[in-house]
């Protein structure tokens, strides 16, 4: 039996439609065994597949193939979740929330403090980055 990788990950539920797992592959999130391929690849039991969304990168590794979409509770038959627990870490790392002090009463922000706030939020998040 030989399936697409697309279709594969569509059925296993990595992504939510097969247009989406197309274009995750097409445009580099993701790699088999290492290396970048085309959504038409043949998945092959054994493969390791690592799919990067946002800023985590997932890795599975292909227990069998499946070419149409699966329950939740049958996944865990065709495809095995190896994702190191610090990518995870990722997904509920600390949110500095900035809370600005505004006088009780004084309304929205004007343009020139939302400027303000949004130039001190910039420099937070993609400090990470």
């Amino acid at each position: 039996m030989e399936v697409r990788l697309d279709k594969y990950l569509w059925a296993v539920r990595v992504f939510k439609t097969r247009s989406d797992a197309a274009e995750a592959i097409r445009t580099g999130k993701v790699t088999v065994n290492g290396t970048a391929v085309k959504p038409s690849r043949t998945a092959k039991a054994g493969d390791t597949v690592a799919v990067r969304k946002q800023r985590v990168t997932y890795t599975y590794r292909i227990l069998d193939l499946v070419s149409s979409r699966q329950p939740a509770k049958n996944v865990p038959d065709y495809c095995l979740d190896t994702t190191p627990q610090e990518e995870l870490d990722k997904l509920v790392a600390p949110r500095e929330t900035i809370f600005v002090l505004r006088d009780r009463g004084t309304g929205r922000p004007t343009k020139k403090e939302r400027r303000e706030l949004d130039g001190l939020m910039d420099g937070i998040f993609y400090e990470e980055e």
